[in-house]
């Protein structure tokens, strides 16, 4: 596997017949797209020109779309273009707007998409932010939420208009989205209002909240009814008519400001906190750049999208030499079960696999002081157990090597426990804090009158999700220090003080002292600390090391919604996945594979699969249904497929002794249909009490082989992927295979079609 970035040239330019500065509106044109830009700077047409004789406007008519828009937060006003000149040998716009700003805009033409980009927005005159339309369209069939698509996947019109941040500054949602992170609610849409009619009392665009208690994430999912979307960003919108928008934004990151944010709004229990996000002088919207694009939706991914990631050098990690999202590239991975590993790796071999996820061994936690070495500086430590000797990650991970299979672990992201470098017993000066306060009055070791300057939001219990009362906590100097409450009237007192908390060392403070209130992570084995943006960096960093040193190569983000606790959204994913595989390539680590607990902008470049949850809660072979349990299943499917991402079926399908290899050729043609992976549960024990072990792993194997060969047509993945129907496979030769359709218990097979291997897609090694 490898990690690579790309920068390949400008494709095409195209040169327009008008004088040096024009007012007059023009057309622009893609191999696939044609947009129409009024004089005003508006965007009043989108048509589709890769069938010519019929071009269909995709622009509503009473809907127009400003080019660049911009934000003032203090006021909360928009200003939108008044008037566009165009610089036609410089392929700019001089925009114009209400409040006197005037932003210069590139725009250059592609073959297969328009790039823009802000160069300079001038007198800024209380502009912190940029806003890249909405662009408007008709479209009113899937909207991809994560990377701003609007998909019509009809075979009538098959088109789709997107958006693509070529700069991590650019992010994915609404200039006025609360500390860059979309809420995580429902939305009401109807794919299809004819298969699925909205019941009287909802309305398209009719907004939610999730499901359950706000803590159990799998209670979250709580709406089976196909017209209930669940919502893990906001560049694509729904307006009363179900049309969808995309719109993409970027801020100036170095002025102190405020927010009030909670990820999961309307539940008591994950209520909003006051959070004074950490400037960063230099990170700035000029520069803000994005890729406008419309094409065929059959074929957007792989020709058009690839083709921007690779000519903008966006991250492209691959896997047997295949970009991750094309979906001859989707794989399962492995996910052990009992702490028995002896064979673990001859399962994974034989069943094509390509990673082992030691889910079994607990998490990683973020400690810097290990220096990396999970198992001692001389692999001296043995957790994996194994009949003829327990062995170190390093030397597992050189065992899987041998069969071409990586191995990984679940970190914790950037929760700093208690115990380890950066938190306790001697805290970092680099944690993220919520509010900054003085102390009034000098202390002493076992004093616990703590005297603040300013009460304001110290009621609050930190974090804005779960409120876990036993992580509220100030530091002062070296020292962590319990609290709960602040007295109602001066001198304002903190209440149910706890001096050297989690066993730092109580110390003198003086008055006039720095007190920092922490932002903090959660309860249930999550409990910590939050870092900096620059102590983020370097946790980032180290787990690339820990991939280094231990031989890992692929990780499972628990807690990845941590790195929205700092304030800075997706643009603090982006840059943490930048700082690892930045540091990850120095090291001469190749491409480290990654799923974890949730799916944003930020990732979804990086981000390999996203296997999260499983059993009846996702996909239950014994129904047939994406979530039995609770809607799970059916909205991550949702999500995913709409945003042109693997589907995942979490961790799941485990062998046991009853297992049959019907069910899993049922699992494998869902997988193959819809564009799924998942993480195949395999404890030795249970697996080598199935009589069926050597057929299932055949099974399994032949479809994944004929997967990665690209063999199945679009149009058979409709049938695979419809939950009524089973299938058999078998291999002829490397390059073909038959399918057989079957009754649902695997038996009477009837010939379908024969499956051919996709010139593009060669045998690997």
């Amino acid at each position: 596997m490898q990690f690579r970035f790309f920068k390949i040239l400008v494709l095409s330019i195209v040169t327009l017949q008008v004088t040096p500065f024009c007012y007059a509106q023009h057309d622009f044109s893609t191999d696939y797209f044609k947009i129409h830009i009024n004089k005003n700077g508006w965007i009043t047409s989108m048509k589709n020109v890769s069938r010519p004789t019929r071009q269909r406007e995709f622009s509503p008519a009473d809907k127009p779309s400003p080019l660049l828009s911009l934000y003032d937060s203090k006021t909360g006003k928009y200003y939108h273009p008044a008037k566009a000149v165009f610089d036609a040998k410089k392929l700019t716009y001089r925009l114009q707007y209400a409040n006197g700003s005037i932003a210069t805009v590139s725009l250059i033409v592609n073959k297969k998409y328009f790039k823009l980009a802000l160069q300079s927005l001038n007198p800024r005159n209380g502009i912190d932010q940029v806003q890249w339309g909405a662009y408007h369209t008709n479209i009113n069939n899937l909207f991809g939420e994560i990377i701003g698509v609007a998909r019509d996947t009809s075979d009538a019109v098959n088109y789709a208009i997107g958006m693509l941040a070529l700069n991590d500054n650019t992010l994915g949602g609404t200039s006025e989205t609360v500390a860059d992170a979309a809420p995580f609610q429902y939305i009401i849409h109807s794919p299809d209002p004819k298969r699925f009619p909205l019941p009287s009392h909802l309305h398209e665009g009719q907004v939610f909240p999730i499901g359950g208690d706000g803590i159990n994430d799998v209670a979250f999912y709580a709406h089976k009814e196909p017209y209930y979307r669940i919502l893990y960003g906001n560049a694509a919108q729904i307006d009363e008519k179900g049309r969808i928008s995309i719109v993409y934004n970027s801020r100036d990151r170095a002025p102190k400001r405020e927010v009030y944010f909670s990820l999961i709004p309307n539940m008591p229990v994950n209520k909003p906190n006051h959070l004074d996000v950490q400037p960063l002088p230099g990170v700035n919207f000029i520069g803000s750049s994005v890729a406008l694009w419309g094409s065929p939706d059959s074929t957007a991914l792989l020709d058009v999208v690839q083709n921007i990631v690779l000519a903008e050098g966006l991250p492209y990690p691959t896997i047997n030499g295949k970009w991750v999202k094309d979906p001859a590239a989707f794989v399962p991975d492995a996910i052990t079960v009992g702490q028995a590993y002896d064979s673990i790796v001859p399962y994974t071999r034989h069943l094509g696999f390509k990673a082992i996820s030691l889910y079994d061994q607990g998490f990683i936690r973020p400690d810097r002081a290990n220096g990396g070495y999970l198992d001692g500086k001389n692999f001296e430590r043995k957790p994996l157990k194994m009949a003829a000797g327990n062995k170190s990650h390093k030397e597992f991970s050189d065992l899987a090597l041998q069969s071409g299979i990586i191995i990984g672990r679940t970190p914790i992201t950037t929760a700093l426990a208690p115990g380890t470098k950066d938190a306790s017993p001697v805290p970092s000066d680099s944690l993220c804090y919520q509010q900054k306060r003085l102390l009034t009055k000098s202390i002493a070791p076992g004093d616990t009158i703590i005297l603040v300057d300013d009460p304001k939001y110290l009621d609050e219990i930190a974090s804005w999700e779960g409120h876990a009362k036993n992580l509220n906590m100030i530091k002062i100097g070296k020292e962590l220090i319990y609290y709960l409450g602040v007295s109602e009237k001066a001198p304002y007192r903190l209440l149910n003080v706890k001096r050297g908390y989690w066993k730092s060392t109580e110390a003198s403070h003086s008055a006039g002292d720095t007190i920092y209130k922490l932002q903090v992570t959660i309860n249930y084995g999550y409990d910590g600390l939050i870092p900096n943006i620059q102590l983020q960096d370097k946790i980032a960093q180290y787990y690339a090391e820990v991939c280094k040193i231990n031989g890992l190569a692929y990780y499972d983000f628990d807690g990845q919604e941590f790195l929205f606790n700092n304030g800075h959204g997706y643009y603090s994913v982006k840059r943490f996945f930048h700082k690892m595989f930045d540091r990850a390539k120095e090291l001469g680590v190749p491409y480290i594979r990654f799923t974890g607990s949730t799916l944003s902008e930020g990732s979804w470049h990086y981000q390999s699969v996203w296997n999260v949850g499983g059993g009846k809660n996702l996909y239950d072979v014994e129904t047939r249904e994406w979530g039995s349990a609770t809607s799970q299943g059916k909205d991550l499917r949702d999500v995913t497929y709409a945003n042109f991402f693997p589907s995942g079926m979490g961790g799941n399908f485990p062998i046991k002794a009853q297992s049959t290899v019907a069910h899993y050729e049922h699992i494998e043609a869902i997988a193959v249909g819809l564009g799924s992976t998942y993480s195949l549960q395999l404890n030795q024990k249970d697996v080598e009490s199935c009589p069926q072990k050597v057929a299932i792993f055949k099974a399994i194997k032949t479809w994944e082989n004929a997967r990665a060969a690209n063999a199945f047509p679009r149009w058979l993945k409709k049938e695979l992927a419809n939950p009524a129907n089973q299938f058999h496979l078998e291999e002829t030769t490397d390059d073909s295979w038959k399918l057989y359709k079957t009754d649902l218990d695997g038996k009477n097979p009837k010939p379908l079609c024969t499956l051919k291997r996709d010139v593009n897609y060669p045998k690997a090694g």
